[in-house]
């Protein structure tokens, strides 16, 4: 099995670029794969290796600046589930487009994972997933409103447009995503608009899927994550998704059975967003990684969009 580590820490680098360099060299000595992003903000990414591998490179990761309770949740995969190491220095490391948000200073109160039923439970209590639409479709909490964004950047939009009705006769808000990064920046965006009764669930659906048992859970579904495994469900265990290659969005096993899907080319979702151009580059791109799979080799290819 592989190790997998999901981080992020919300903190200050006045020079991220400076960064960038000793951390991809640390990851690629012991051999780890991923991705990390660093901005002015703080670190945000998922990396996976062998124990030590991780050991390694989380104890570089630590000594950096406000990162010594860096937030890690750790799970498995049965085989590497990234291709490549990369470390990329961006504006913001969760994009959300707000730059007066500082999560440092106005998050929302953090929920433990054992304590989320109740809170959601409550009628008082108005549930938002935070995360994207091809996230939502995959699995979500029940009752929770789906925001049908494509975007992270398009939430302080949506909710702007909605909030009253999103709070009418309701005194809390309770707000989720993959790992709790993007709610960091949502609870402290409400907080910025006047919101104080705001919570989020701390270590997102990934730490609740760990701890929560299967028996006791509100959540329905899988939990879609951004590296080969696709989605994990209870437990952290592997989910029943497959990729689209073309897109990048999650299919289940309609979607895979569905004339419009072509391994590596198109799928239902997609097959009206592209050109034949660009399917017909997809199917190079798939018919070199079949040659390469043959001759026992790795095909990584040109590097792919992935969804926002």
């Amino acid at each position: 099995m592989i190790a997998v580590a999901a981080l992020y820490k919300f903190t200050p680098f006045p020079d991220p670029a400076a960064l960038r360099g000793p951390l991809l060299a640390a990851c690629e000595a012991v051999g780890i794969k991923g991705t990390l992003l660093l901005a002015r903000e703080g670190i945000n990414g998922t990396i996976a290796g062998t124990d030590n591998a991780l050991a390694s490179v989380l104890g570089h990761i630590l000594a950096l600046p406000g990162c010594a309770d860096l937030d890690v949740k750790y799970s498995a995969a049965p085989e590497m589930p990234f291709h490549r190491m990369k470390v990329r220095v961006k504006r913001e490391i969760v994009t959300m487009g707000e730059p007066d948000i500082d999560p440092t200073l106005s998050a929302g109160h953090y929920v433990d994972p054992h304590d989320w039923n109740a809170l959601i439970a409550d009628p008082e209590t108005i549930v938002i997933d935070t995360r994207n639409d091809y996230e939502v479709a995959v699995g979500t909490f029940a009752g929770a409103v789906d925001p049908q964004t494509p975007s992270f950047r398009d939430f302080p939009a949506w909710f702007r447009a909605h909030r009253d009705e999103l709070l009418e006769g309701k005194k809390k808000v309770a707000m989720f995503c993959t790992g709790g990064i993007r709610c960091e920046k949502s609870t402290s965006f409400l907080r910025a608009e006047g919101i104080e009764e705001v919570y989020h669930l701390k270590g997102g659906i990934l730490k609740y899927l760990e701890h929560v048992p299967e028996n006791e859970s509100l959540w329905q579904g899988e939990c879609f994550v951004f590296d080969e495994r696709v989605t994990v469900r209870h437990g952290l265990a592997q989910g029943t998704f497959q990729l689209c290659r073309a897109c990048r969005r999650p299919l289940d096993a309609a979607a895979l059975a569905h004339p419009d899907y072509e391994d590596g080319v198109s799928c239902p979702a997609c097959i009206d967003e592209r050109t034949p151009e660009q399917r017909a580059g997809y199917a190079e791109r798939q018919r070199q990684e079949a040659l390469a799979k043959a001759r026992g080799e790795l095909h990584v290819g040109a590097v792919r969009k992935v969804m926002p």
